[in-house]
């Protein structure tokens, strides 16, 4: 058994780290907040500019923009987002796992795939697991910004537009609850997108103003964009909510350690007592004989 100096520090020890554990729980609580009031800042003009595509789309205008044309498939491109930061449970595994699930069917396939990673832990995962990446973004702070992810982005438009990639996707976690985030698979080249028949109006004729060819290549690289920022903003989300429950859970077994060592502690006490005493009683026996 150890000896009661080495549990009190081991205990000690831990309830450092249970303060630790507990301060970041409540900073991620806080964040929460923050992140989905950022979910719905961003809701409005997704929506709006969602909307604008899906029109778009079904307007068949004389301009045909790359953008939306079907072609062949010959190589798919990724925009796989992450964490910066570790400490949030299974979030970013869990991820990975889709995204490394979605690449090994297109190549099963005989198909090529190109990435662009979005946060720190994606570069270092696919880093290790190799991978063509053409592009990175990373530490993105608790505000991501279009400006930051602008590089990511456009370096996988570029390649769509040169008829490198002839598919694009992004692969972020959705914010399904405080308990509750799941990684997602969302298309974003070709732009199919289909509204709802609330949303469809009966007339697809526009008017362009400079030009069909310039509003299109605006209005849908802004649509992409959008769409790559929802998903930072809502993995920033599940972040928060990730490590709120994982820095809860370690506080718990922190608390539970905690209990197991102060019994321990106890014991090993409690013998050094006995001990003491059984050798003061064997003295005064030795005395008195």
């Amino acid at each position: 058994m150890a000896g009661e100096k080495e549990i009190r520090s081991k205990i000690a020890s831990v309830k450092n780290m249970q303060k630790i554990t507990s301060a970041m729980e409540k900073v991620a609580a806080s964040k929460i907040r923050k992140a989905q009031l950022q979910m719905e800042a961003s809701r409005p003009y997704a929506q709006r500019i969602r909307r604008v595509v899906g029109h778009l789309t079904q307007a068949n205008p004389d301009y045909k923009h790359p953008y939306l044309m079907q072609r062949e498939i010959d190589r798919v491109g990724f925009i796989i987002i992450s964490t910066d930061r570790g400490l949030c449970g299974g979030l970013n595994a869990n991820m990975f796992k889709t995204a490394i699930g979605a690449i090994a069917e297109w190549q099963e396939k005989g198909i090529k795939v190109d990435l662009s990673l979005v946060g720190a832990k994606a570069v270092q995962f696919f880093k290790r697991m190799g991978g063509n990446v053409l592009g990175t973004a990373s530490h993105l702070g608790d505000e991501p910004s279009v400006n930051e992810l602008i590089g990511a982005i456009r370096v996988m438009l570029d390649s769509y537009e040169e008829g490198a990639i002839d598919r694009l996707y992004v692969i972020h976690n959705e914010f399904v609850s405080a308990m509750s985030q799941k990684p997602i698979i969302v298309p974003l080249l070709p732009c199919t997108v289909e509204l709802e028949e609330g949303e469809l109006q009966e007339h697809w004729d526009y008017l362009y103003e400079p030009d069909a060819a310039e509003l299109l290549d605006d209005v849908l690289t802004r649509y992409i964009e959008s769409q790559v920022y929802r998903g930072a903003v809502e993995n920033f989300a599940c972040e928060m909510a990730a490590k709120m429950v994982a820095m809860k859970s370690a506080t718990d077994n922190a608390g539970e350690i905690i209990d197991g060592l102060q019994l321990e502690y106890n014991k090993a006490r409690q013998a050094a007592i006995t001990q003491e005493i059984s050798e003061i009683v064997g003295g005064a026996a030795a005395v008195s004989g």
